[in-house]
Protein backbone atom coordinates (compact mmCIF):
# COMPACT_ATOMS: atom_id res chain seq x y z
CA UNK A 1 0.00 0.00 0.00
CA UNK A 2 1.13 3.73 -1.01
CA UNK A 3 2.70 4.84 2.53
CA UNK A 4 0.56 8.28 2.52
CA UNK A 5 -1.65 9.90 -0.20
CA UNK A 6 0.05 11.93 -2.58
CA UNK A 7 -1.91 15.20 -2.12
CA UNK A 8 0.30 15.51 0.89
CA UNK A 9 3.97 16.91 0.75
CA UNK A 10 6.25 13.89 0.93
CA UNK A 11 8.90 14.27 4.17
CA UNK A 12 12.08 13.24 3.45
CA UNK A 13 15.18 12.77 5.97
CA UNK A 14 18.53 12.57 4.23
CA UNK A 15 21.55 11.17 6.11
CA UNK A 16 25.49 11.26 5.02
CA UNK A 17 27.97 12.49 6.60
CA UNK A 18 28.89 14.89 3.60
CA UNK A 19 27.46 18.10 3.77
CA UNK A 20 27.80 18.75 -0.22
CA UNK A 21 26.11 15.56 -0.86
CA UNK A 22 23.17 16.30 1.89
CA UNK A 23 22.84 19.49 0.42
CA UNK A 24 22.09 18.32 -3.45
CA UNK A 25 19.83 15.51 -2.55
CA UNK A 26 17.98 18.40 -0.93
CA UNK A 27 17.95 20.89 -3.66
CA UNK A 28 17.04 17.55 -6.00
CA UNK A 29 14.09 16.60 -4.15
CA UNK A 30 12.56 20.01 -3.26
CA UNK A 31 12.80 21.01 -6.92
CA UNK A 32 10.46 17.79 -7.98
CA UNK A 33 7.99 19.56 -6.15
CA UNK A 34 5.08 17.49 -3.47
CA UNK A 35 8.75 16.46 -1.77
CA UNK A 36 9.34 18.00 1.38
CA UNK A 37 13.20 17.76 3.03
CA UNK A 38 12.62 18.10 6.75
CA UNK A 39 15.54 17.33 8.36
CA UNK A 40 19.11 16.04 7.75
CA UNK A 41 21.44 13.66 9.63
CA UNK A 42 25.25 13.18 9.57
CA UNK A 43 25.76 10.17 11.71
CA UNK A 44 23.57 6.94 12.55
CA UNK A 45 22.74 8.20 16.08
CA UNK A 46 21.06 11.74 14.96
CA UNK A 47 19.48 9.69 12.21
CA UNK A 48 17.72 7.94 14.88
CA UNK A 49 16.67 10.39 17.18
CA UNK A 50 15.70 12.51 14.07
CA UNK A 51 13.70 10.48 12.34
CA UNK A 52 11.96 9.91 15.73
CA UNK A 53 11.36 13.51 16.29
CA UNK A 54 10.14 14.24 12.66
CA UNK A 55 8.63 10.85 11.30
CA UNK A 56 9.80 11.23 7.75
CA UNK A 57 7.60 9.06 5.21
CA UNK A 58 11.18 8.31 3.62
CA UNK A 59 14.99 8.45 5.17
CA UNK A 60 17.31 8.59 2.76
CA UNK A 61 20.47 6.71 4.58
CA UNK A 62 24.01 6.53 3.98
CA UNK A 63 25.79 3.50 5.32
CA UNK A 64 28.79 4.63 6.06
CA UNK A 65 28.58 6.94 9.06
CA UNK A 66 30.27 7.56 12.16
CA UNK A 67 29.53 6.32 15.41
CA UNK A 68 26.44 3.99 13.88
CA UNK A 69 25.99 2.70 10.63
CA UNK A 70 23.35 2.92 8.18
CA UNK A 71 22.51 -0.63 8.28
CA UNK A 72 22.32 -0.83 12.17
CA UNK A 73 20.42 2.87 12.23
CA UNK A 74 17.99 1.42 9.80
CA UNK A 75 17.20 -1.35 11.71
CA UNK A 76 16.53 0.65 14.69
CA UNK A 77 14.03 3.33 12.85
CA UNK A 78 12.33 0.78 11.23
CA UNK A 79 11.52 -0.81 14.53
CA UNK A 80 10.77 2.42 15.99
CA UNK A 81 8.73 3.68 13.37
CA UNK A 82 7.68 0.67 10.97
CA UNK A 83 5.62 3.04 8.19
CA UNK A 84 8.95 4.97 7.58
CA UNK A 85 10.45 3.82 4.24
CA UNK A 86 14.54 3.24 3.85
CA UNK A 87 16.17 4.03 0.82
CA UNK A 88 20.11 2.90 0.80
CA UNK A 89 22.15 5.60 -1.07
CA UNK A 90 25.93 4.63 -0.48
CA UNK A 91 29.17 4.78 -2.30
CA UNK A 92 29.64 0.90 -1.52
CA UNK A 93 29.05 -1.70 -4.06
CA UNK A 94 29.66 -4.58 -1.58
CA UNK A 95 26.94 -7.14 -2.19
CA UNK A 96 27.43 -8.04 1.92
CA UNK A 97 26.65 -4.62 2.28
CA UNK A 98 22.77 -4.68 -0.30
CA UNK A 99 22.29 -8.24 1.24
CA UNK A 100 22.83 -6.27 5.16
CA UNK A 101 20.72 -3.33 3.90
CA UNK A 102 17.93 -5.12 2.49
CA UNK A 103 17.85 -7.46 5.98
CA UNK A 104 17.69 -4.51 7.89
CA UNK A 105 14.43 -3.72 6.28
CA UNK A 106 15.34 -0.70 3.56
CA UNK A 107 12.81 -0.99 0.33
CA UNK A 108 15.72 0.71 -1.85
CA UNK A 109 19.56 0.68 -2.88
CA UNK A 110 21.44 2.69 -5.03
CA UNK A 111 24.63 3.33 -5.31
CA UNK A 112 25.84 6.91 -5.63
CA UNK A 113 27.03 6.80 -8.89
CA UNK A 114 23.38 7.03 -9.67
CA UNK A 115 21.62 9.71 -11.66
CA UNK A 116 19.32 12.07 -9.40
CA UNK A 117 16.96 11.03 -11.42
CA UNK A 118 17.36 7.45 -10.22
CA UNK A 119 17.11 8.45 -6.75
CA UNK A 120 13.79 10.59 -7.39
CA UNK A 121 12.41 7.71 -9.38
CA UNK A 122 13.05 5.38 -6.13
CA UNK A 123 11.47 7.47 -3.86
CA UNK A 124 8.43 7.42 -6.23
CA UNK A 125 8.16 3.41 -6.45
CA UNK A 126 8.79 2.98 -2.58
CA UNK A 127 6.16 5.60 -2.03
CA UNK A 128 4.08 3.63 -3.64
CA UNK A 129 4.87 0.43 -1.84
CA UNK A 130 7.38 -0.81 -4.18
CA UNK A 131 10.40 -1.67 -3.52
CA UNK A 132 13.59 -0.43 -6.16
CA UNK A 133 17.20 -1.66 -6.61
CA UNK A 134 19.61 1.05 -8.63
CA UNK A 135 20.52 0.12 -12.15
CA UNK A 136 24.64 -0.58 -10.67
CA UNK A 137 23.24 -2.84 -7.67
CA UNK A 138 21.26 -5.06 -10.53
CA UNK A 139 24.39 -5.49 -12.20
CA UNK A 140 26.36 -6.37 -9.99
CA UNK A 141 23.41 -9.04 -8.49
CA UNK A 142 23.68 -10.03 -12.04
CA UNK A 143 27.25 -11.34 -12.35
CA UNK A 144 27.08 -13.45 -9.00
CA UNK A 145 27.50 -17.19 -9.84
CA UNK A 146 25.00 -18.98 -9.78
CA UNK A 147 25.32 -22.01 -7.04
CA UNK A 148 24.34 -25.86 -7.69
CA UNK A 149 22.51 -27.62 -4.84
CA UNK A 150 20.98 -30.89 -4.97
CA UNK A 151 18.35 -29.71 -2.38
CA UNK A 152 15.50 -28.05 -4.23
CA UNK A 153 14.87 -24.65 -4.48
CA UNK A 154 11.85 -22.66 -4.13
CA UNK A 155 11.87 -21.08 -7.09
CA UNK A 156 10.96 -24.65 -8.58
CA UNK A 157 7.83 -24.21 -7.08
CA UNK A 158 6.73 -21.21 -9.63
CA UNK A 159 5.24 -21.33 -12.89
CA UNK A 160 6.89 -19.85 -15.60
CA UNK A 161 4.78 -16.79 -16.02
CA UNK A 162 5.65 -16.78 -11.83
CA UNK A 163 8.95 -16.57 -12.97
CA UNK A 164 9.14 -13.66 -15.46
CA UNK A 165 7.22 -11.58 -12.57
CA UNK A 166 9.10 -12.19 -10.03
CA UNK A 167 12.40 -11.51 -11.90
CA UNK A 168 10.31 -7.80 -12.99
CA UNK A 169 10.02 -7.16 -9.82
CA UNK A 170 13.40 -7.56 -8.59
CA UNK A 171 14.65 -6.01 -11.51
CA UNK A 172 12.78 -2.81 -10.03
CA UNK A 173 10.24 -2.80 -12.95
CA UNK A 174 6.71 -1.77 -12.35
CA UNK A 175 3.70 -3.41 -12.29
CA UNK A 176 2.77 -1.30 -15.45
CA UNK A 177 5.92 -2.46 -16.87
CA UNK A 178 6.06 -6.16 -16.47
CA UNK A 179 2.27 -6.09 -17.59
CA UNK A 180 3.33 -4.43 -21.09
CA UNK A 181 5.99 -6.73 -21.37
CA UNK A 182 4.40 -10.38 -20.80
CA UNK A 183 1.07 -8.30 -22.70
CA UNK A 184 -1.61 -8.65 -20.05
CA UNK A 185 -3.42 -6.51 -17.54
CA UNK A 186 -1.65 -4.71 -13.95
CA UNK A 187 -4.14 -6.78 -12.02
CA UNK A 188 -3.24 -9.46 -13.62
CA UNK A 189 0.66 -8.39 -12.68
CA UNK A 190 -0.73 -7.81 -9.17
CA UNK A 191 -2.66 -11.86 -8.68
CA UNK A 192 0.65 -13.25 -10.29
CA UNK A 193 2.96 -11.20 -7.66
CA UNK A 194 0.25 -12.40 -4.88
CA UNK A 195 0.20 -15.96 -5.91
CA UNK A 196 4.43 -16.52 -6.27
CA UNK A 197 5.04 -14.69 -2.70
CA UNK A 198 1.99 -17.01 -1.31
CA UNK A 199 4.29 -19.76 -2.49
CA UNK A 200 7.52 -18.58 -1.26
CA UNK A 201 6.33 -17.41 1.96
CA UNK A 202 6.58 -13.97 1.78
CA UNK A 203 4.51 -10.86 2.44
CA UNK A 204 5.63 -7.75 1.55
CA UNK A 205 8.06 -6.74 -1.62
CA UNK A 206 11.19 -5.76 0.64
CA UNK A 207 11.02 -9.79 1.64
CA UNK A 208 10.90 -10.58 -1.97
CA UNK A 209 14.02 -8.41 -2.26
CA UNK A 210 16.15 -10.18 0.49
CA UNK A 211 14.72 -13.58 -1.01
CA UNK A 212 16.43 -12.92 -4.47
CA UNK A 213 19.86 -11.66 -2.62
CA UNK A 214 19.64 -14.66 -0.37
CA UNK A 215 18.75 -17.11 -3.27
CA UNK A 216 21.39 -14.80 -6.00
CA UNK A 217 18.55 -14.19 -8.21
CA UNK A 218 19.86 -12.46 -11.48
CA UNK A 219 18.15 -11.66 -15.24
CA UNK A 220 17.62 -14.54 -17.62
Amino acid sequence: MPLQAISQPVRILIVDDHGIVRDGITLLLEKEGGFTVVGCADSGDLAIRSAVSLDPDIVIMDLMLPDLNGIVATERILHLLPRTAVIALSSSHSVEHIFQALKAGARGYLTKAALGTELVAAVRIVLEGGCYLGAQVTALISEIPKTRSPAKSPIESLSAREREVLHGTVMGATTSEIAQRLSVSAKTIDTYRSRLMRKLGLRSRAALLRFAIDHTLAPH
